[in-house]
């Protein structure tokens, strides 16, 4: 009998055209790390994010120059499909200007943002645009006074900083937002959404803050968010790693898949390889990752180095490729389809992942 994770079911929101909470799926969303001053390299990075599945897409908003930037892009169509969320920090105006501007969702900062009287303004143009607001507590930026209320404990001082802004938007009469509370601390992160996620009811998007590179934040953001998702929490999420942000998204969608919350783009299974591997694997596994890197249609592959598991494995795949001394065997849905030489499994597996979709 398969095992399914059982949601939390939270109460529904808006955020541009999609909904999220309840049961809708949870979505993957990154940040662009293009300047804003680089208008057309940043519209390419949007792009190749929205090619690659994100879902939401969240950019850095420092002054009002970098509003009028986006709101072109707004004008111009480009996130018709995928909301666009203003980040802004210390400036409460911005937010304000950002939402006149048309984004779909403004993140403000509770540490940084100003007090809750600043607050209240964003939240009544949140009201009048009907656009959402992502409460966006981080543990590098908690207002001090929480700090000395909980003996400098971060986690908790998080949660306490997260549940006045809660009440502060239920006393505003405003519902439609969500909420992050991150730490750079795996443990942390979870501590404080488990406690979150046990005294309200509001969607929450998952991530570990500053979680580091391509290698350490995807091992991080894996444990975190895969212990919390498993408890059914969760109905949004960042991996946030410094390299590309289309490495995020690819990172998100796995974690996900791998617990069947969603089933999105290419499962490549490889094995490890060992003294029985005739062929360099490795090099091919890596080049049929940017064979099937756009492929959203889900997709199983297998890439086995030797008869050991290769036939075995190819055969729960939708395709798959075993590997021997110079030859390559290729598989679909458990049958041989060719036996071809190592030099051509390429142009040979090219053509029969075109047939399959």
């Amino acid at each position: 009998m398969e095992f399914n994770i059982k949601r939390k079911l939270t109460k529904e929101i808006t955020i541009g055209q999609k909904k999220l909470g309840a049961d809708n799926p949870i979505l993957v969303q990154s940040m662009t790390k293009t300047k804003i001053e680089n208008l057309s390299l940043l519209k390419n990075e949007i792009l190749s994010l929205i090619n690659a599945g994100c879902e939401i897409i969240r950019i850095a908003i420092t002054d009002k120059n970098s509003v009028i930037s986006i709101s072109s892009l707004i004008k111009e169509g480009i996130f018709k499909d995928v909301p666009v969320v203003a980040d802004v920090q210390f400036d409460y105006e911005l937010a304000i200007l950002a939402l006149d501007f048309g984004v779909d969702c403004v993140r403000i900062n509770p540490g940084n943002i100003g007090g809750l009287e600043k607050t209240a303004q964003v939240i009544e143009k949140a009201k009048q645009k009907k656009a959402c607001i992502r409460i966006g507590v981080n543990s590098g930026s908690i207002d001090k006074k929480y700090l000395k209320n909980n003996q400098n404990d971060i986690k908790t001082a998080i949660v306490e900083s997260t549940l006045e802004y809660v009440r502060f938007f239920e006393k505003m009469k405003f519902y439609n937002f969500k909420i992050s509370a991150k730490a750079s601390s795996v443990m942390d992160s979870i501590y404080a959404y488990k406690i979150l996620s046990d005294k309200i009811n509001y969607p929450l998007h998952l991530g570990i803050t500053e979680a580091g590179s391509r290698f350490d934040g995807s091992i991080k953001s894996s444990v975190g968010l895969g212990v919390l998702l498993y408890e059914g929490i969760g109905d949004t999420l960042r991996v946030s790693l410094t390299d590309d942000s289309i490495y995020e998204v690819k990172a998100g969608f796995q974690i996900l898949n791998s617990l069947n919350l969603r089933n999105y783009g290419v499962n490549i299974i490889s094995c490890p390889t060992c003294g029985r591997t005739k062929a360099d694997l490795k090099t091919i596994v890596n080049k049929i990752e940017e064979l099937t890197y756009d492929i959203k249609k889900p997709l199983k592959i297998a890439i086995m180095g030797c008869i050991v598991n290769g036939p075995g494995e190819a055969k729960e795949a939708d395709i798959g490729i075993a590997l021997g001394n110079k030859k390559a065997a290729i598989f679909v849905k458990g049958k041989v389809l060719k036996r071809v030489e190592i030099d051509d499994v390429f142009i040979e597996f090219q053509k029969e992942i075109k047939k399959l979709l």
